[in-house]
């Protein structure tokens, strides 16, 4: 009886309530992309897809994959940052390590091969709210 008393006693010592974030099933913010592959799948899989050869619809959107503009880490830079025809800018959505792991996981997948490293310089402008126009 003592050490059934004393087992659960224990039990009860040593448990304690799980505390989430904030309430609700999964919260209600959205997990922050980390990785290039994330940003990726977050922000330009759904125009560019999976594969980053791009599409043509409703729009047409241009291949990452295998696309020797991406060569020029600045040029990739530049484009995500500021947006390009009807792309949108991400300067001020994406942090800089965002954007320097999106840049390098651009340049060295989808058939991409330019080892090139991202500079603090290239990635500059993001995280800062766009330009009053």
């Amino acid at each position: 009886m003592i050490r059934r008393l004393l087992i659960g006693l224990a039990a009860a010592a040593l448990s304690t309530p799980a505390f989430a974030d904030e309430p609700g099933p999964g919260g209600t913010k959205p997990p922050v992309a980390r990785t290039g592959e994330e940003v990726y799948r977050t922000f330009c899989q759904a125009c560019h897809m999976a594969d980053a050869r791009g599409a043509v619809g409703a729009a047409a959107f241009p291949a990452l994959a295998a696309n020797p503009r991406m060569g020029t880490t600045a040029y990739a830079a530049y484009v995500i940052a500021n947006g390009k025809g009807g792309m949108p800018w991400f300067r001020d959505t994406l942090s800089k390590e965002q954007a320097r792991e999106l840049i390098a996981y651009i340049r060295t997948h989808f058939g991409n091969d330019f080892r090139e490293p991202v500079t603090p310089d290239d990635v500059a402008a993001f995280g800062q709210p766009p330009p009053r126009r």
